[in-house]
């Protein structure tokens, strides 16, 4: 009996043993479980999330970015709302000699926006920029004239040295590229230092908060520093028809000013040409290459670099295979991301603003095979009449039949394909008969628990049961008897 109660007391330890085991393997469980969740909480921050609210008094730079809009295509005006806010933290006039506002693209390229004169100066608590094709740009102190797009990077420098800089290229370390179907403006956060994306901005445009001195009468010339910014490429011909003397190099002045050329340079295969001249406000000027010349059709992008007297790069174009004889390769406006849109065109049009035309113009008698681009004789059709139903093919003189101009409609539960204009059927797929639920790992894990103490609860009692079979008996009589 007495080997009894021993045994009975060895049991009801190891359940206790095994019990605070379980719950100690539970709460483990538990707190790994909230750990992965925090440790995926940290990965999934982005750039735009990583500032809490106790951050304060970062000290920003006297000058720096304070927003940025790439512009959007609203009511089919392109550029819409562009602009560049410029921060003064110092709460003095401070000099804005040598400062540039720059832009790289998502290709690498970079160019310089604006360039602030030398007798420039900021006295207010921020300078307004703005697109000069933007329907807002008199809202400005400054206008600048190369779109930025939705990605890239924009910098603020002082000569060589970066004062600031944002990039929104949704790489990591910088912030999401903009979406043309959600417009938003970055914006910095002041006391944070960072930048978030705003669905709405008001810009401050001080007109008394910058100035431009003065300058000197002998200054006025354009070789001043600097005077080729504002220049563009909008039109060149490499592809001749007769002599390589039709070969040009179109050039955009979008200053209010006119800008005496002298001192920018064309560079083309790592060989600069200086260009001279005169060009009005908006005018357009014509640079025919001397002592050189375009290729006709490279095999790859030819480069073409505008660069200013400082070694600045003004504006560049690249003009890639696929050049037509006779057509011109010309700038027509800008995407709806803001970048510029660049099309062989058969409208050659130097000095004057550019055109779109697809095909040649074909002498009389002749028509364009759509097929080719080539002129083709056209067949006579004067008696020729087609039924109803049909046209005249003017290259074949054959009628063909009009394809309908109504749109099929298929039946409920059937959608047209637009690509074979035949019905397929819909797939449902709510999303719900797939929906993947995530697994509960506390409550796997407490169940195992639980199924190893109540094991482990029959297995001692079996073999308690065993071991003292006989004395079990014994006090079975003697209570039963």
């Amino acid at each position: 009996m007495k080997k009894f109660i021993i045994g009975v007391s060895v049991l009801g330890g190891m359940l206790v043993a095994l019990f605070g085991f379980a719950v100690n393997v539970f709460a483990d469980v538990v707190a790994v479980d909230d750990e992965v969740v925090k440790d995926e909480v940290v990965e999934d921050r982005d750039v735009e999330s990583e500032a809490s609210e106790d951050e304060t008094d970062v000290n920003l730079p006297e000058l720096f970015i304070k927003a940025v809009n790439p512009g959007y295509t609203v009511g089919g005006v392109a550029n819409t709302g562009e602009m560049i806010e410029i921060g003064n933290s110092s709460g003095k006039m401070i000099s804005l000699a040598g400062a540039t506002v720059g832009y790289t693209n998502s290709s690498g390229n970079y160019s310089v926006l604006y360039e602030f004169p030398e007798n420039s100066w900021i006295t207010g608590e921020s300078i307004l920029l703005r697109l000069a094709s933007s329907p807002d740009s008199g809202l400005a102190a400054v206008n600048y004239t190369k779109t930025i797009a939705m990605k890239g990077e924009l910098n603020l420098k002082l000569g060589e040295d970066v004062l600031d800089f944002v990039c929104f290229t949704g790489k990591t370390g910088c912030y999401k590229e903009f979406k043309s179907a959600s417009p938003t403006m970055l914006v910095r956060n002041e006391g944070t230092g960072l930048f978030e994306h705003l669905l709405e901005y008001e810009p401050v445009y001080d007109e008394g908060g910058y100035f431009v001195e003065e300058a000197k009468d002998e200054e006025r010339f354009g070789g001043v520093r600097g005077h080729c910014r504002g220049l563009e490429f909008s039109e060149l011909l490499s592809y001749y028809e007769a002599s390589r003397n039709e070969q040009f190099i179109e050039i955009h002045n979008s200053n209010p000013e006119q800008v005496v050329l002298d001192g920018c340079v064309v560079r083309y295969k790592n060989k600069k040409y200086v260009i001279s001249g005169v060009v009005g406000p908006d005018e357009y000027f014509v640079y025919y290459p001397q002592g050189f010349g375009l290729t006709k059709n490279p095999t790859n992008s030819n480069l073409l670099e505008l660069v200013d007297e400082d070694g600045v790069v003004v504006d560049f174009v690249k003009y890639p295979n696929g050049q037509k004889r006779g057509a011109s390769y010309a700038m027509l406006g800008y995407d709806a991301a803001g970048e510029e849109i660049w099309k062989t065109t058969y409208l050659v049009t130097p000095g004057e603003p550019n055109g779109f035309q697809e095909f040649k113009t074909c002498e009389s008698g002749k028509v364009i095979n759509l097929a080719t681009g080539n002129c083709v004789k056209a067949t006579s059709v004067s008696a020729k009449i087609c039924p109803a139903g049909q046209y005249l093919n003017i290259l074949t003189g054959r009628c063909k039949k009009k394809e309908s101009s109504e749109v099929k409609q298929c039946k409920e539960g059937y959608y047209l394909n637009p690509e074979t204009g035949r019905c397929k059927k819909i797939k449902e797929n709510n999303g719900e008969k797939f929906e993947v639920k995530p697994e509960v790992y506390e409550e796997n894990t407490s169940f195992v628990a639980l199924y190893v103490v109540i094991g482990v609860v029959v297995v001692g009692f079996m073999v308690l049961v065993f071991q003292f079979r006989h004395e079990i008996r014994k006090l079975w009589h003697r209570v039963f008897r």
